[in-house]
């Protein structure tokens, strides 16, 4: 959990540096690597999950894994689905939105999940 909170605040810090330096630059390669400086700390963060996934036990795993796929199934309907209502007149959604959107599902899902079997 500390590797994620430093990593998180290490992607906050790269977030701030690409808005703060990368955006005034005029287009070039310098802009480029600028604005994707948060994919570093981001990919990072995604080896630590990893990792703490391995180190899972068996039944942990599976649970996981599980939430994780029907997270995936319920974007997947939802940004499918406001697709066509974006062709209705609704507003263009980021696809910034959408990450926000899996965790916020799938910490519905766990909880879902958990009350279900308690």
């Amino acid at each position: 959990m500390s590797e994620l909170l430093l990593l998180l605040g290490l992607f906050a810090l790269a977030l701030v540096v690409a808005h703060r330096y990368g955006w005034p630059l005029p287009s070039g390669p310098t802009k480029t690597v600028l604005v994707l400086c948060p994919i570093l700390p981001f990919l990072l963060m995604i080896v630590v999950l990893l990792r703490a996934y391995q180190r899972a036990d068996e039944y942990w795993r599976q649970q996981i894994l599980q939430n994780w796929a029907i997270t995936a199934g319920i974007t997947g309907v939802w940004t499918f689905s406001y697709g066509f209502l974006e062709n209705l007149g609704f507003p263009r959604l980021s696809m910034f939105t959408v990450w926000p959107d899996m965790g916020a599902i799938c910490a519905l899902v766990m909880l879902v999940r958990r009350a279900i079997r308690q």
